[in-house]
């Protein structure tokens, strides 16, 4: 790319966001540039671990122009397996993406353009896409920084495998989707294993012979929009564990229990190598098996109603076995002398838009939009979490959103071109 450009319009980002942006940009006729700061795909290959595998099946491979046409649309597809579609994806696309390029900043300019500023060159846009999604950067609590400097510390976006740690046993943090996963192939290494449960929900894999995510596009759970959210927090609510592992499982956090897992509490505090934790095991372990509870007494209802002949319900009902210490949890954690070697923090991620100096975020550096536009005019954002529906961050439902953007910047295009008529 020349040091300075002009083109309409300017896509951040080469994940499926930016692809599928560029696929119906270029459907469109709009001339415009990915701009894409490592590998097309980059956090998909290395930022999961060696045996990832989505949570998601293999026909909710949904991007435009190229759906999922294998012949297992029920498995689940590992790390190197979605890496290799999404390059078969960029090669059948064959967008002007430009890679290796950081943006720094994107700012207003003269004329009701932009100025994108990626190292020493510059790009002239009318309009601006940011297609980096949700989850920029690890999140890593503050007193990580206070556990002994011997101890070996990882977030879950760097783990790869159980050799990757040293020899002891091990602490994860956190039991959203990652952490819940890497917990179970660590407990499955035979190393031993300390999991500080969070209060992230679990949902049955599958139910009547169907996966979970079927019944889900079914009873049209994905085509929510945001505004049926009681709350803005609900946006930013962890994933209910689940694996696509081994053909797709449950992740019962009670049965890696019974099998010599240790469960704690949150983390609270560190001090001089102990952990203070907090009395909520019990707590959170009730309210993951009542959220599973819920969603199977809702798809009873809609089985119902629907009049279905399928198989009965095969999943444990109600709250399971205690386990142990639920009743009279560990509040104090020498990590010494429970021999911990290691710490994956399971802790998430923060979106990082500050390269974008536009007057459209909140409070919490989230951007204000709707349906991915924003109150200055050429601005969009596609790919997040809850966009507009719970599935706008998901390979099944992107596509969607980057058609709806690029039908708006063909729309603005005409409306310019019209004023600039009438001026004649």
């Amino acid at each position: 790319m020349t040091r300075s450009q002009r083109v309409d319009t300017v896509v951040i980002g080469a994940g499926q966001a930016g692809l599928a942006t560029s696929y119906h940009l270029k459907q469109r006729g709009v001339e415009h540039l990915v701009l894409e700061q490592d590998r097309v795909a980059e956090s998909w290959r290395s930022q999961r671990w060696d045996s990832f595998c989505l949570v998601t099946p293999n026909w909710t491979l949904q991007l435009p122009g190229f759906v999922y046409q294998g012949s297992e649309p029920d498995s689940f597809m590992g790390r190197d397996d979605v890496v290799a579609y999404l390059d078969n994806y960029q090669r059948s696309l064959d967008p002007p993406i430009r890679t290796g390029m950081k943006v720094t900043s994107v700012e207003p300019a003269a004329g009701g353009r932009f100025r994108v500023t990626a190292g020493d060159s510059t790009v002239d846009a009318r309009a601006v896409v940011v297609a980096t999604g949700s989850y920029r950067r690890p999140k890593l609590p503050a007193l990580s920084s206070r556990l002994p400097v011997e101890l070996f510390q990882i977030h879950s976006s760097q783990y790869k495998n159980p050799a990757q740690l040293p020899d002891g046993a091990a602490l994860v943090v956190g039991t959203g989707q990652s952490g819940a996963q890497i917990a179970e192939e660590l407990h499955e290494s035979g190393r031993p294993l300390f999991v500080s449960v969070s209060n992230c929900p679990r949902v049955p894999r599958r139910y009547r012979g169907k996966d979970a995510v079927w019944w889900g596009k079914m009873g049209g759970l994905y085509e929510r929009t945001v505004d049926s959210l009681k709350s803005p927090a609900e946006k930013s609510a962890c994933h209910p564990i689940s694996s696509g592992r081994r053909g797709g499982h449950d992740i019962y956090l009670r049965q890696l229990a019974q099998e010599g897992v240790t469960l704690l509490g949150r983390v609270r505090a560190v001090d001089d190598g102990r952990l203070a934790l907090a009395p909520d095991l019990k707590e959170n372990l009730r309210k993951a098996d009542e959220f599973a509870e819920n969603i199977l007494k809702q798809l009873d209802e809609a089985v119902t109603k629907m009049g279905m002949p399928l198989p009965e319900d095969q999943n444990p009902r109600g709250i399971g076995a205690p386990v142990p210490r639920e009743d009279d949890p560990v509040l104090e954690l020498d990590l010494k002398a429970a021999g911990i070697t290691s710490v994956v923090w399971a802790t998430g991620h923060r979106a990082d838009f500050s390269f974008v100096r536009a007057p459209v975020f909140d409070d919490a550096g989230q951007p204000i939009q709707r349906q991915g536009v924003t109150a200055v005019p050429g601005l969009y954002f596609v790919g997040l979490e809850w966009l507009h529906k719970p599935k706008s961050g998901l390979l099944l439902g992107v596509g969607e959103d980057a058609e709806y953007i690029t039908s708006v910047i063909v729309g603005e295009t005409r409306s310019e071109s019209k004023k600039a008529e009438a001026s004649i």
